[in-house]
């Protein structure tokens, strides 16, 4: 017989949103690192979600990022690197709610005081040509992961001091950064144009993959977490879609991070 009488699906049932999780990733950290033989270090103050892996197979090809010795995840590896004096921690190629939620956990636990996500996302308001970016101040839940941190709401919010101390900061960056809100999907393959419509009448900028899950992430856990939408295609419906700009928009969004860090940096 089903638990669920009432028709609640199983993604909102039994979440216990109060109880600690049995399984941690302190306890997930410590064993990879028996295992490994990983002495117990913290990763940079400032770390940086990649999902499209741009940003760090630029600074790898350039020879300016190493490896980093203190990271035990089993699933990835993180990257050190410094820009305008300020070091940072990066992986790449973590796509997805779950899977950039995962490693956020692991960044905060190892050490992290701050991160950072700069997804790749599709045209939803015609605002301007891509690319450009957008400073995420809420994004729709329409993926799973944030509703095993936080009950039910139609938006995850972003930290409003985190956006309010960058309020200017943006003046000097050749791509424009708008603010705003974005529509965070589970399955991209999935973004019918009747699902587009009404993220469209909704005023939502940009659809993206990790927005909504790490802002509820961040909520729960009390972290300090931004995310930035960059906006460069419309959904390859036209030809010559994808184009980030120069060394695939990683420059532009290099300097954005540094920017962010640097206003950032005395509330760490």
């Amino acid at each position: 017989m089903s638990a669920n009488r009432g028709g609640v699906p199983p993604i909102l049932a039994q979440k216990h949103y109060s109880t600690p999780s049995a399984f941690t990733p302190e306890s997930l950290l410590r064993e990879a690192r028996r295992q490994k033989r990983i002495a117990d270090a913290s990763i940079p103050a400032i770390c940086i979600l990649d999902p499209d892996g741009d940003m760090l197979r630029h600074l790898l090809a350039r020879g300016e990022a190493r490896l980093e010795p203190a990271w035990a995840c089993y699933h990835t590896q993180l990257f050190s690197f410094s820009r305008a004096g300020i070091g940072f921690g990066i992986v790449g190629c973590a796509v997805g709610a779950s899977f950039a939620v995962l490693i956020a956990e692991e960044m905060f636990a190892s050490g992290c005081k701050l991160l950072i996500s700069v997804t790749s996302s599709g045209q939803i308001v015609p605002v301007r040509p891509p690319p450009y970016f957008i400073l995420i101040e809420r994004a729709l839940r329409d993926e799973g992961t944030s509703y095993h941190y936080m009950a039910a709401s139609e938006y995850s919010q972003a930290d409003a001091a985190l956006i309010a101390a960058l309020d200017g900061a943006f003046g000097k960056v050749p791509v424009p950064v708008l603010t705003g809100g974005t529509w965070t999907t589970d399955a991209p393959f999935r973004e019918t144009q009747l699902a587009i419509d009404a993220m469209r009448n909704k005023n939502l900028m940009a659809v993206e993959m990790e927005a909504a899950a790490l802002y509820a992430f961040a909520q729960v856990r009390q972290k300090p977490v931004l995310c930035f939408a960059h906006v460069t295609n419309q959904m390859g419906r036209i030809d010559g879609d994808f184009e980030k700009g120069e060394a695939d928009g990683s420059k532009d969004a290099l300097d954005l991070i540094a920017i962010a860090a640097d206003r950032l940096l005395s509330r760490l």
